[in-house]
């Protein structure tokens, strides 16, 4: 499937603790185009309803409605560290505005900070995709690169290799101090279908980015329909403190692709 490359550029400058309605982004794939009142359309709608009542209990789910061509499936999944509540509130919010979004598209997807959903006519469940990227950096450097990327990379691999164990749910966050005023907070996240091989190669391929580009940054978020990396100089992931909160002018430039 050929995708059209796309740039967003977003400004902002402050992240709050609740979780935003405003999507990190969405594609709409226009190449699967449906009628708004086809079967398949309808079995949009009852997959979606699924996956949103369903989801918050253990925070994934991936399933399937109709038969034959008009056959849809689905996967949605929160953040393994957020509560139930948000993750129901993240996941309701996700099959909203996709639909509002990609009214008329068989395949498409949406990612927030604490959950993301996809739908499609073809199966993909197990598979490595990264052919859809949301790419958010920081705009602002370190102060001492070359320590940093020692310690970033230390912990990235720590987190990845708790990521891979069947028991973690394909989730790994942990922290390391920089000084005794910094800390480094770091998460990464496979959506769990996939299998520890499958969720360590997608991993490898988002923490890349982190050099490509997030090359010295101070944050950095990449979000894969498979998996999903991020770090950062304060606290986001839970269990939160009163530092969580972004710096005044850390604003955010995020290119969305392909």
């Amino acid at each position: 499937m050929e995708l059209t490359c796309k740039v967003l550029l977003l400004l902002a400058l402050c992240i709050c603790h609740a979780e935003s309605a405003d999507p990190l982004g969405e594609f709409c794939n226009t190449n699967t185009n449906i009628g708004k009142g086809s079967q398949i359309s309808a079995n949009i709608d009852r997959l979606l309803a699924e996956l949103v009542s369903k989801t918050p209990s253990n925070g994934f789910l991936a399933t399937s409605f109709g038969k034959g061509r008009d056959q849809v499936f689905g996967l949605a999944q929160c953040r393994g560290d957020v509560s139930s509540s948000d993750c129901s509130s993240c996941i309701q919010d996700a099959a909203n505005v996709i639909r509002r979004r990609c009214p008329n598209q068989a395949d498409s997807r949406i990612g927030y900070d604490y959950c993301f959903l996809r739908y499609s006519n073809k199966s993909f469940a197990g598979e490595v995709d990264t052919s859809f990227g949301i790419l958010l950096g920081n705009v602002a450097n370190v102060t001492d690169p070359e320590k940093f990327k020692k310690e970033l990379g230390a912990l990235v691999d720590e987190i990845r290799a708790q990521a891979v164990e069947p028991r973690n749910g394909g989730l790994g966050k942990g922290e390391t101090k920089l000084s005794e005023l910094v800390t480094l907070y770091a998460l990464v996240q496979c959506t769990r279908d996939l299998s520890p091989i499958n969720c360590a190669q997608c991993l490898a391929i988002a923490v890349g980015n982190f050099e490509n580009f997030c090359d010295n940054r101070k944050g950095c978020r990449v979000l894969y329909s498979s998996c999903y990396v991020r770090y950062e100089l304060y606290p986001f992931f839970f269990p939160l403190d009163s530092k969580n909160t972004m710096a005044a002018g850390d604003t955010l430039m995020a290119i969305v692709y392909p």
